[in-house]
């Protein structure tokens, strides 16, 4: 007798490429849940908790990491912080992996750091461990070798606005709203402020540092936070667009300009062109590479290594 599970995965496989991809990520969310004495599956409300606060799934290279504490409105726990870390540090020595998707449960995408948590234990090496660990989640997100899509919804506040400026492109719902608000309890956001003044010009960094205020979608396109606010209805089938524009393209192509490009901002304009060249030099040299650019002079298809899960075949 066929299993529900091989029911619902076969019903998915009619569905287009992103709807496929969405549905996945929820019936994965289903399927891993535990069995009771009995075999069946555990309803949610039988589930042994906690919930873990982070939701890892992934499907054809790309992996979306759901911030799961939506009671705090996904608040960076020290908890938080080391599975996005360890998943992080999994999606980087992958070769499979594509692109990644870092999204919030619930109706926030993230509100900082857990303010609550933080008090319970008032130590200077607790703060610096726990500062140092989420430093260390952001310069992984900027390291990891594939793109990074943030996909903001609510609130993006503190250290979530932080990971909002960390990931390579974010998208963001018309009603998402932005702030650096620790100033507003006597605490200076000095680590989100290492990400956002990479993001957007100094004035409007340190105005947003030093009131605290909220922005909106509109205006944090217009400064160079995100890349794109659309309507909330809208939000997954942007980030559906943007996931499969990049993974229908060659993923080692991708890797080496996502490496180039973080690498050549630190150096001096000689520097980066020199770095800039050799490596399009090698990335020319590919055989994947050398067999696309033959095919295009040749007006034909060409016959490539890899597979774009998204192709209008499909």
């Amino acid at each position: 007798m066929e299993s529900s599970e091989a029911k619902d995965n076969a019903a998915i496989q009619g569905l287009g490429p992103y709807r496929r991809f969405r549905e996945t990520l929820i019936l994965s969310s289903v399927h891993d849940l535990p069995r009771n004495t009995t075999g069946m599956r555990m309803t949610r409300a039988e589930a042994a908790e906690p919930e873990p606060v982070l939701v890892q799934t992934s499907l054809d290279g790309v992996t979306t990491l759901r911030l799961n504490r939506p009671s705090k409105f996904n608040a960076l726990s020290l908890d938080l912080l080391r599975a996005l870390q360890l998943a992080l540090d999994s999606i980087a020595a992958d070769p499979q992996a594509r692109c990644v998707v870092i999204e919030g449960a619930g109706k926030a995408f993230c509100a900082g750091h857990d303010l609550g948590e933080m008090r319970q234990t008032s130590s200077l090496e607790y703060y610096k461990d726990l500062f140092s660990s989420c430093s260390r989640v952001m310069q992984s997100v900027v390291n990891l070798p594939v793109p990074v899509i943030a996909r903001v919804h609510g609130i993006a506040t503190a250290a979530g606005c932080q990971l909002v400026a960390s990931c390579d492109i974010a998208i963001a719902s018309q009603s998402a709203r932005f702030a650096v608000s620790g100033i507003n309890v006597g605490l200076f956001c000095s680590t989100p402020a290492v990400a956002l003044s990479r993001n957007v010009s100094a004035k409007h960094a340190f105005n947003m540092l030093v009131t605290g205020d909220f922005i909106d979608a509109q205006t944090a396109v217009s400064t160079g936070l995100i890349n794109q606010a659309v309507e909330d209805a809208d939000l997954d089938a942007a980030v559906a667009a943007k996931v499969r524009a990049i993974v229908n393209k060659d993923p080692q192509a991708v890797r080496l300009g996502k490496a180039m490009f973080y690498a050549q901002r630190l150096m001096p304009l000689s520097d980066a062109y020199a770095f800039a060249c050799d490596v399009m030099a090698r990335n020319m040299m590919q055989p994947d590479t050398i067999e696309a650019v033959d095919a295009f002079v040749a007006k034909r298809s060409p016959i490539l290594s890899f597979r774009a899960p998204y192709s209008a075949s499909k």
